[in-house]
């Protein structure tokens, strides 16, 4: 099947970008990415709990990421959710004392997943917490992000924590973002489990690699990779596939993260 090239400076057709999509969105090229470890889950329960985990670490070298990940969920077994719920909170600082990964430390995921159980206890379940302060009319998750993840990080205190930022504060929310993607949107990469959520609402998760294909195609117009940027470059995607403005996130970013695939294939020179 013949790969489309994106010229500088050129939005492309929907055409160009499905052909891409049917091209790269295979499961077959997920790994390297911490998407791989929702795939062990049936249980929306324990997948969402598993999302918010491995995307919260998705920082760094991909390598350094699967262990980080791979090493939490060891700890919290099979089902993650009846666990965290049967754990007492004094439990988590032992569990993970030894944990580390970068500047996260083992008191960061503790606090984690004493926010997870707090959420767990008030809502049921992460999807209910989300969607606790999600409404359609608000035209995208921003609004419903800043109070999923300011109910989560409350163990951290008042300032929060950069494993969740807030998006008031101008973050990409990357990590947040990504996990949503993982979560609510469902196809041969995305495993989905919420159903509440409408993938056309959602952002992209803007990373490096999203942002440097992005100034290239002249979708992105801004030097910092913040919210402003996240809105500009949905707002195209959205004008492209308005029922699922993230439906080429997946394909895209796989060029510059799999060393089989060159971004310089991907985005042409003239």
């Amino acid at each position: 099947m013949t790969s489309p090239s994106f010229k500088k400076g050129v939005i492309p057709s929907r055409s160009s970008l499905e052909l891409l999509y049917r091209r790269y969105n295979r499961r077959d090229l997920v790994h390297p990415d911490p998407l791989e470890f929702l795939y062990r889950y049936k249980s929306p329960h324990d997948r969402e709990i598993v999302a918010l985990i491995a995307s919260s670490l998705a920082y760094g070298k991909v390598a350094q990421i699967l262990r980080s990940v791979e090493k939490i969920l060891s700890r919290l077994g099979p089902a993650p959710a009846a666990f965290i719920k049967a754990t007492p909170q004094r439990e988590f600082a032992s569990l993970f004392k030894d944990f580390k990964h970068r500047f996260t430390g083992g008191e960061d995921m503790a606090r984690l997943c004493m926010g997870v159980k707090n959420v767990l206890a008030r809502h049921g379940s992460l999807e209910n917490c989300f969607i606790a302060d999600y409404k359609p009319a608000h035209g995208d998750t921003t609004i419903a992000l800043e109070t999923f993840a300011r109910e989560l990080t409350e163990p951290f205190g008042s300032g929060g924590s950069y494993l969740l930022p807030f998006p008031s504060k101008g973050s990409a929310c990357k990590r947040l973002n990504l996990m949503l993607r993982w979560l609510v949107r469902c196809d041969k990469v995305d495993p989905g489990g919420w159903s509440s959520v409408s993938p056309s609402l959602l952002l992209v998760p803007l990373d490096t690699h999203m942002a440097a294909i992005c100034r290239h195609l002249g979708i992105l117009t801004r030097a910092s990779a913040d919210l402003k940027a996240v809105l500009e470059i949905t707002e195209t995607f959205r004008r492209i596939a308005p029922e699922d403005p993230v439906r080429y996130d997946f394909a895209l970013t796989r060029f510059g993260i799999r060393d089989d695939l060159d971004m310089d294939h991907l985005l042409a020179k003239e």
